[in-house]
């Protein structure tokens, strides 16, 4: 008889407990000296204001295992990108110490790229939790529930390149360009987002695909998302019908 798996077995909220006190020890690790303390302090401010939603929210709209588990990635990555600031993270290092081989030179890469695979990650892997969001609470079906995600990706990858523009505009000198990290790229902010929105995508792809194969009435469903619910026009229309309402 196949034994029941540990972690199916355990509560949404104790598994988003445990994963909590798994980030808060990468945390006091990573904080301790870090490369720019005031990078550091910048780094953290959305961090502050996520993980007070979540920590919030998680009683009342507790996520899937799978979606704590992917923000947890996602944070340690951060984590990791702050310590160092995200444009001197010694990866190339590591690996030529610890595997004998330069990821840089095989790549032919002249600039630190783990803001990159941060700034892809982000579609890669926040994709899904957003995806949760949009079917429990927008009741998004078919096409929606994979669109959607994909466009607040996108849209937030375009708001964080703005905030971190008026960042470092603000603050200005050496914590300003550590905080933005172009490393001398003009289309850095524009390959950010493109990085994203690329995770992203792959991750809503991977979900339609496994969807396609195990969801009962894809297709139904996948075709009425797409038809019209209300043939009626909007704007001025709507406005009339609503002054001449009865109610």
């Amino acid at each position: 008889m196949a034994r029941n798996c540990v972690i199916g077995n355990m509560s949404h909220q104790r598994y988003f407990l445990i994963l909590s006190l798994m980030f808060f020890i990468v945390f006091l690790v990573l904080a301790i000296a870090p490369y720019d303390r005031a990078d550091w302090a910048l780094e953290h401010a959305l961090v502050l204001v996520f993980v007070i939603v979540m920590g919030f929210s998680y009683k009342r709209f507790p996520l899937s295992r799978i979606s704590y588990t992917l923000i947890f990635i996602f944070m340690v990555l951060h984590e990791v990108g702050a310590h160092y600031t995200y444009s001197k993270v010694p990866y190339d290092q590591f690996l030529v110490s610890y595997f004998g081989f330069s990821l840089n030179e095989l790549m032919g890469w002249e600039r630190n790229h783990f803001d990159r695979l941060v700034h892809f990650c982000y579609g890669l892997l926040l994709a899904y939790p957003i995806r949760e969001f949009y079917l429990r609470i927008a009741n998004a079906k078919g096409f929606w529930g994979y669109f959607f995600p994909l466009e607040l990706t996108m849209a937030s990858s375009m708001m964080f390149e703005l905030f971190e523009w008026g960042t470092a505009e603000y603050f200005g000198g050496d914590l300003g360009v550590a905080y933005l990290g172009t490393q001398g790229d003009i289309w850095d902010a524009h390959k950010d987002m493109g990085l994203a929105s690329l995770g992203a995508l792959i991750a809503m792809l991977i979900t339609l695909a496994i969807n396609v194969r195990i969801q009962r009435g894809f297709s139904s469903e996948w075709d009425k998302s797409l038809s019209i619910k209300d043939n009626r026009p909007l704007g001025e229309d709507e406005i009339e019908r609503q002054i001449n309402s009865p109610d």
